[in-house]
C-alpha cells in the first residue's frame, strides 16, 4: 500500500508485473520458436511482437533460454491439471500422453533440437531439468503412490526405479531423435512397464 511521507503519499517503486504483458510475450516467444526455433527468438524480437518494451521483457525473463523454456511451460499446462478424482494410472496415462503431445508441436521439437544439440547447455538444460524433467518427475511419483494404495501395483516396487523407467525412454528418445515420442508409444511403455510392477502376474 501507499506509505505516507511528511503529509505526502508516496507510491512504492517499480512497476507490478502484468499478467496481461506475461502472455502476451508467452505468445509471441510460443509463435517464433513454432517459426523458426531457438535462434530466431530475440528478446528485442519477442518485445515487437508482443507489443511491449523489451525492459517489460526482462523484467519477466533473465534471456531467451528461459523464455524458451516458459513457452514450453504453456504449452503444456495441461499437465499440471490432473483431476484427483481420476484412477491414478489412467492419470498417468493421459500424462505420458500429454507430453508425446507437448513434444510433437514445433515448440517442443524446437527445444528438443536445442537440448539435442548441447546449444545453451548452462541455461535451457538447467531450466528444462527443474521446470520440466522434475516437474513431470514428481507428478507421476504421486501417482504411483496412490495406485499402490489403491491396489492398483504392487507395494514392493522400487519407486525411484520405476519412475527411470517410465520417464527415461521418453527423454532419450527426445535427446536422440531416433524415434518419434507419440501416443503409441508412450501407451506401449506403460503397458510394458505394467506387466512387471501390477498387481497381476504378467502373461
Amino acid at each position: 500500500m501507499p506509505q505516507m511521507v511528511k503529509g505526502k503519499v508516496q507510491q512504492r517503486r517499480g512497476r507490478p508485473r502484468s499478467a496481461s504483458a506475461r502472455r502476451k510475450i508467452l505468445t509471441a516467444a510460443h509463435d517464433m520458436l513454432d517459426a523458426g526455433g531457438l535462434l530466431s527468438v530475440t528478446m528485442e524480437g519477442v518485445a515487437a511482437r508482443a507489443g511491449v518494451g523489451k525492459p517489460t521483457v526482462y523484467r519477466q525473463f533473465k534471456n531467451r533460454y528461459e523464455l524458451a523454456m516458459a513457452a514450453l511451460m504453456e504449452a503444456s499446462a495441461d499437465l499440471a491439471s490432473m483431476p484427483s478424482a481420476e484412477e491414478p494410472l489412467e492419470a498417468l496415462r493421459r500424462q505420458l500422453r500429454t507430453m508425446a503431445a507437448v513434444f510433437a508441436s514445433g515448440t517442443g521439437r524446437h527445444v528438443a533440437l536445442v537440448l539435442a544439440s548441447g546449444y545453451g547447455e548452462t541455461e535451457i538444460s538447467k531450466a528444462f531439468r527443474s521446470h520440466f524433467v522434475q516437474a513431470r518427475r514428481e507428478e507421476g511419483r504421486a501417482l504411483l503412490q496412490r495406485a499402490i494404495e489403491a491396489g492398483e501395483i504392487r507395494s514392493d516396487i522400487p519407486v525411484e526405479l520405476v519412475l527411470d523407467l517410465i520417464y527415461g525412454p521418453i527423454f532419450y528418445r527426445l535427446a536422440m531423435g531416433h524415434a518419434p515420442i507419440d501416443p503409441d508409444f508412450v501407451t506401449r511403455l506403460l503397458d510394458q512397464l505394467l506387466q512387471g510392477i501390477g498387481e497381476r502376474p504378467a502373461r
